[in-house]
């Protein structure tokens, strides 16, 4: 995988960020926030679940998608892991194609050191509707969200804090972006001194790919009606035009596990390299 300097990207100038266009926010700093900085990771985290996985058939015909093995592990499974390791315990998942295997195998998560709630879904209502659905369950702070359907070595570490300073800040998103992989090479947005552009903006950088990692201020969701459908993409452009989103280029392991193809050279590798994340 080609490395890109260790400068982000410079796609398009920085736009100021004023907390005062979102009213509801609050830039002073939660209860419990403090003790977050200094290392008590209360934030809670989501991981997406609930796709049907047509790529990936016949694989996902019987299995749900993020129950597939690799490494000899489940995809989510390695998600919780390295969340529990992070000390972010708290988890949600949303489920639609069998989810009830998803249940079944994770339980209430004291096998892996974490408590997880569900949020079932009768239909998949995309990413933004998946998150609106279980806002309830993720509260009034920041949280953080993953896709179920990814391998990423990410430091998971970082978020509580960073999640700290996209609330103080007045931001609705913290996004993680990586290098594109070859079935998407056009890549979703640029980033420049830490703050997201659009990449439409930007005719003298690549962009960046979404890593499926993520930091949202619930407010963003909060106009959603909860069960309806609605795509994620629309609301982080128009708060990335408002120069409301922060982002951080990672550098290491990430796979867009979307095919079967790519799920058993991920598996070998694993397999190969008997890599623990």
């Amino acid at each position: 995988m080609k490395r890109r300097p260790d400068t982000d990207s410079e796609c398009g100038k920085h736009k100021n960020h004023d907390a005062a266009h979102y009213p509801h926010l609050n830039p002073l700093p939660l209860a419990g926030e403090e003790a977050n900085v200094k290392g008590t990771k209360t934030m809670k985290a989501m991981i997406l679940a609930a796709g049907r996985g047509e790529r990936m058939r016949p694989l996902t015909d019987q299995t749900p998608k993020p129950l597939l093995e690799v490494g000899g592990k489940a995809l989510i499974v390695w998600h919780i892991e390295k969340l529990v390791a992070a000390g972010i315990t708290e988890l949600i998942i949303n489920h639609a194609h069998l989810g009830a295997q998803i249940e079944k195998a994770l339980g209430d998560g004291r096998s892996l050191g974490a408590q997880i709630q569900y949020s079932p879904e009768t239909r998949a209502l995309e990413t933004a509707g998946g998150i609106a659905n279980a806002l309830p369950m993720l509260g009034e702070q920041p949280f953080a969200v993953i896709n179920g359907d990814i391998y990423c070595d990410y430091d998971f570490s970082s978020l509580p804090e960073r999640a700290v300073a996209l609330h103080a800040g007045g931001d609705m998103a913290h996004l993680v972006l990586v290098d594109n992989p070859e079935h998407h090479p056009q890549g979703d947005f640029c980033l420049h001194d830490g703050r997201v552009i659009n990449s439409a903006l930007s005719t003298q950088h690549s962009a960046l790919t979404f890593s499926g990692i993520g930091l949202y201020h619930p407010a963003l969701f909060g106009h959603i009606v909860r069960g309806s459908v609605a795509p994620l993409a629309p609301l982080l452009r128009a708060e990335i035009a408002q120069g409301h989103v922060s982002g951080e280029y990672h550098r290491g392991i990430w796979v867009d596990v979307g095919t079967p193809q790519r799920l058993m050279e991920l598996d070998l590798q694993l397999r190969t390299t008997h890599a623990h994340v």
